[in-house]
């Protein structure tokens, strides 16, 4: 039995470019029929402007403010202009700011960044790999890195240097050493710090050590030895059960320290006696100079210390106050809950933490002048910050900035997740974002703005109305006593009243650069 066949025509090319055109041709005329739209030029008063589509673009400006904003697909693209400077972001891959004579671009914060300035610049990555760019006529000390393996730069006492770990390397005033030399890392190396050069066997088990009036070895952690004349004398036997010392022998304050641990240590001078039995359980610590004593049983978690600069009552995990001349710290049941200030003539500022980032509000004031700055951040919800101007930020949800407070993380992360946000200030003037700008609304005095994509627009300033229905399906618009109604996003319709002047002032959104 022949069973009838019914052809199915798969759309081809053409019927995809069509409809493709259809889709972009519908997008221009409804950017175009926007309540604030290209057809509606702006004069060369105006304030402010904003044409969005979302979740396309999103297009605002405010040419007195000389501030203009494009966002692409929400938060994923950025191109900001404000002032003299440009942002430009693809979230999370990369953000770029850049001025008249320097710019900073983070890669993926935080795993690389370059910047540059006018004597030159570098480029990082994780901070292990680092490569300077210098101009002509500028002479950049730190060459490249690629740490711990490859490593150049120039001194200006010893000149160039080049380290290929573990292979060979001369590196000098680097790494907490005037010069380091090494052959087959770690059977052979050599150190020079303040005149003290120290040869390394088989790092670190073999070394020997030499200087002026200065002679040693070791054998670690067998045995140890080292003198240098009238400036101080060690050795040490089984590391670290048994240690004796004698330093600052040229100062006035040597100090002697001996150590059989953890039975007992001892460090003595004529400031300073401390006395250690059975390490952590019993210590006692009188320091004359800073006229303080300390008592430790179970050390950390008993601690007393009385002095003219400080004082500290530890009975953790229940109780802890730790005093000195500015500052105040206490924790209860910790690490539940802690307290911090800081006071000086100037400055004050007082942070409370409930299990370190889960909640924690800080407070700044400048007491001279007044201002303050203020951040609450509870995990994962919420960000609250208020600034010395006045202008208060709620954002949610906030799964890292409340553990990472940083520039990088508030450019390239935060706004991908950043479902709601709110600027106001004590004036009244406000911007609210929700699903980035599929709902927004700006008050400045008198004036308001708002939009639900794409069912509503409204703006309300002075004596002018503009309200539009399906992004221009219905539009009514008043300016005093001059009226249109519109359909079908017509450039046409019912007119009442005088003509009405397209050319209309825009309002000024201070807050609107912050969303």
């Amino acid at each position: 039995m022949r069973k009838n066949r019914v052809a199915v025509r798969q759309p081809g090319a053409r019927e995809f470019m069509s409809a493709k055109a259809l889709l972009l041709i519908f997008l221009f005329l409804t950017a175009l029929t926007s309540p604030v739209y290209a057809g509606e030029a702006a004069s060369e008063e105006d304030e402010g402007s904003i044409i969005s589509f979302w979740p396309l673009f999103d297009y605002r400006e405010s040419p007195k403010e000389g501030f203009s904003n494009l966002s692409i697909l929400g938060p994923l693209f950025k191109l900001q202009h404000k002032g003299g400077t440009t942002d430009l972001a693809l979230r999370p891959f990369f953000y770029h700011i850049g001025g008249s004579d320097s710019a900073e671009t983070d890669y993926l914060y935080p795993i690389a960044s370059s910047s540059s300035w006018p004597e030159g610049g570098y480029f990082q990555v994780l901070k292990l790999f680092q490569k300077p760019k210098t101009v002509p006529g500028v002479e950049e000390r730190r060459g490249t890195m690629l740490f711990p393996f490859y490593l150049s730069g120039r001194s200006e006492k010893y000149g160039p240097y080049v380290s290929v770990f573990p292979f060979y390397g001369d590196i000098y005033e680097r790494l907490w050493r005037d010069e380091i030399h090494y052959t087959m890392f770690p059977l052979y190396s050599r150190t020079v710090k303040k005149g003290t050069e120290t040869s390394n066997y088989l790092y670190p088990f073999f070394s020997i050590i030499r200087g002026e009036r200065e002679s040693g070895f070791q054998v670690w952690p067998l045995y140890g030895q080292a003198e240098k004349e009238g400036v101080y004398r060690r050795r040490f036997a089984l590391w670290p059960v048994y240690l004796q010392e004698e330093s600052g022998l040229d100062t006035d304050d040597p100090t002697r320290r001996f150590y059989l641990f953890p039975f007992y240590t001892s460090a003595e001078s004529d400031k300073r006696s401390e006395r250690r039995f059975l390490w952590p359980f019993f210590g006692y610590v009188s320091d004359r100079g800073k006229k303080l004593e300390e008592r430790d049983y179970f050390w950390p978690f008993v601690v007393t210390i009385e002095g003219e600069s400080r004082s500290l009552n530890r009975f953790l995990p229940f109780y802890s106050e730790d005093r000195r001349r500015e500052r105040v710290k206490r924790w209860y049941l910790w690490p539940l809950y802690s307290h911090e200030e800081l006071n000086s003539e100037s400055f004050r500022q007082e942070r409370d933490r409930v299990l370190f980032f889960l909640y924690s509000d800080k407070l700044e004031t400048w007491t001279i002048d007044g201002r303050e700055r203020r951040r609450t951040a509870v995990w994962p919800l919420l960000v609250y910050k208020k600034d010395e101007r006045g202008v208060k930020t709620v954002t949610l949800p906030a799964p890292v900035e409340p553990i990472l407070d940083k520039e990088g993380i508030e450019k390239s992360w935060a706004p991908l997740w950043r479902l709601y946000i709110q600027k106001w200030n004590d004036a009244g003037d406000s911007a609210v974002s929700f699903l980035w700008n599929l709902y927004w609304h700006e008050r400045r005095g008198e004036d308001l703005a708002y939009e639900l994509f794409p069912f509503i627009y409204y703006r309300s300033e002075k004596e002018r109305t503009d309200l539009a229905l399906l992004k221009g399906l219905v539009r009514y618009r008043k300016r005093k006593d001059e009226s249109r109604l519109s359909f079908l996003w017509l450039p046409f319709g019912l007119e009442w009243g005088r003509p009405v002047v397209l050319n209309e002032r825009r309002p000024e959104t201070d807050l609107r650069s912050g969303l």
